[in-house]
């Protein structure tokens, strides 16, 4: 699976799971498997604001755009991050929603 993140700030952050063909956002489970090779899902289809783009299914592997949620303190990385490639299941780590300013005395 290749997901392409498309940083916008938001109030909530992302906690994202993947099992074989679906994903958990946020607790709810967007099930792919059906979705059949050279298909293209509209991100309209889902029924959710976290697709940011089409759902895809090119040479065997989905292909999609989620939005990557953060706050006012975000880091490059989440400011400018790479593309992820999924290859196992479970929780995926996504880059910080914001970093911590405040001081540490």
């Amino acid at each position: 699976m290749q997901i392409t993140l498309s940083p916008a700030r938001r109030a909530t952050p992302l906690t994202l799971i993947r099992t074989g063909d679906a994903l958990m956002l946020n607790g709810e489970l967007f099930d792919f498997t059906p979705l059949p090779e050279g298909a293209t899902l509209p991100p309209e289809a889902t029924g959710s604001d976290w697709f940011a783009g089409p759902v895809e299914r090119v040479g065997g592997t989905l292909r999609l755009t989620l939005v990557l949620p953060h706050g006012a303190n975000a880091p490059q990385e989440t400011l400018f991050p790479v593309p992820l490639t999924l290859t196992g299941n479970g929780p995926v780590t996504l880059p910080p929603y914001e970093v911590d300013t405040t001081d540490a005395d």
